[in-house]
């Protein structure tokens, strides 16, 4: 995280354009030394020491590559034998050779800059979804990513799955026919929703930095419970609620599989809406127009109680006793893909199936060729691939594109009606108010 109190020049100019050309990542392939080289292993710096940040830690040790490096600006996380301790990510880049890699798990309003920060370095970037915090963050973040010769890789566990791979081959092969409805729904979390922030101001905690973790969103003044640890996804300075959370999961198998580009319309109702904090409950549909051989598609994303109709959930019942807290359906004119809310279940329903089967062994479908390649984990597809071997299934480029989306039904949500959105100009037709959602302005001196 960021110490306003730094030379902000002397930081700029280490980032410069010139300095980015230059930096090369520092890893040496095994291919080069050996099998056995010590660089067959990645040095790691992780940036954001919270509840998210120790399953990926689980990762990387269960990999047997190293973390050297740590660093939030909340110091009582930060103490690990064998790594370096930062308190300020600024400071932890000044050092950049020290490490090939940077795993970052901060809230949403980080994830851009830090992301932006670390490639300008050459470094291979792995960050948590979503990607950014607003649209116009994505959309640069995603044209970096396109320029940047350092591998990234998209926190969206359920793509490594062999479950959403197959999904997507099954739906290329035309198994499903034309899609035409992705349905997505889940309950209420546990962050605050459907209000605003409480009044007051507590005592900071010890050792840790709250103007820092604020960074460029507003400022709040600090309340125990309410942003930090685990609750600043319910608050749209720091997070964007549910569709935020959840976007980079279930929207990413259906956007890959159709090659669905930007959203013409974003229709919203729900309850709870025009607070500080995310709705309590809402229904979010995005259309897509047609492109192509494709149809138009909507994807419809359901939280908090609200619920797809019945139409859409014809098998779930007979199959699995019903809809489950969870889930996603992917429906088409011949046949339905369950997907699950993380896209790492396929189960494949033709139209006149009364129940669905594992999408391997449908008829329907157990012929179609693998066309795509399988991997053992995400970090692991990432750690392959920042070491030459092969390519990541969700480079930010990517990564990106779905969180954009994501981030436009949240400006939906914000206004409290339904939006035109041109995609390409990246506004909201009729409405340049929204152009304060889209591309917020960070708070001054963190800019």
């Amino acid at each position: 995280m960021i110490n306003n109190k730094l030379n902000r020049r002397a930081f700029l100019a280490a980032t410069s354009t010139a300095a980015v050309a230059a930096a090369i990542p520092t890893f040496v392939p095994s291919s080069v030394l050996g099998a056995d080289a010590p660089s067959d292993k990645l040095n790691i710096a992780c940036i954001g020491m919270g509840g998210r940040m120790g399953r990926l830690v689980g990762n990387i040790n269960a990999r047997k590559q190293n973390i050297v490096a740590v660093c939030d600006v909340d110091t009582r996380r930060t103490g690990r034998k064998n790594a370096k301790a930062y308190k300020d990510y600024r400071k932890l880049l000044e050092n950049a050779k020290a490490f090939d890699a940077v795993v970052v798990g901060t809230p949403d309003h980080w994830h851009s800059k830090i992301c932006t920060a670390a490639m300008q370095a050459g470094k291979h970037v792995f960050c948590e979804k979503p990607l950014t915090h607003t649209a116009a963050e994505a959309r640069a973040l995603g044209e970096l990513a396109r320029k940047s010769k350092v591998v990234t890789q998209t926190g969206n566990q359920g793509s490594a799955s062999t479950n959403f791979r197959r999904s997507i081959e099954l739906i290329q092969a035309g198994v499903c026919g034309q899609i035409t409805d992705v349905h997505i729904w889940h309950p209420k979390h546990g962050w605050p929703s459907g209000v605003n922030r409480p009044v007051g101001e507590d005592k900071i905690p010890n050792g840790f930095d709250w103007d820092s973790w604020v960074g460029p969103s507003p400022m709040r003044p600090y309340k125990n419970g309410i942003y930090h640890p685990a609750k600043w996804r319910g608050w749209y300075d720091f997070g964007g609620g549910s569709v935020a959370d959840f976007c980079c999961h279930s929207f990413s198998m259906p956007v890959k599989a159709l090659g669905l580009g930007h959203p013409e319309r974003i229709e919203i109702s729900g309850k709870g809406l025009g607070k500080e904090s995310f709705a309590t409950s809402c229904t979010v549909k995005f259309h897509f127009p047609a492109k192509g051989k494709r149809g138009p598609v909507t994807i419809n994303f359901y939280t908090g109680g609200d619920m797809p109709p019945a139409e859409a959930m014809a098998g779930m019942k007979e199959t699995f006793n019903g809809p489950g807290r969870t889930g996603a359906l992917v429906i088409g004119e011949k046949g339905t893909i369950r997907a699950g809310l993380w896209n790492n279940e396929c189960y494949l329903k033709m139209k006149d199936d009364k129940k669905f089967l594992g999408g391997f062994k449908h008829p329907a479908g157990k012929n179609v060729p693998q066309s795509l390649p399988r991997c053992g984990g995400l970090m692991e597809e990432w750690f392959d691939a920042c070491k030459g071997k092969g390519k990541t299934f969700s480079p930010f480029e990517f990564g990106a594109h779905v969180t954009e989306i994501g981030c436009v039904g949240i400006v939906a949500l914000r206004m409290q009606k339904n939006i035109e959105w041109d995609g390409k100009a990246m506004k909201v037709k009729g409405a340049p108010e929204a152009d304060a959602l889209i591309n917020p302005k960070p708070r001054k001196g963190w800019e």
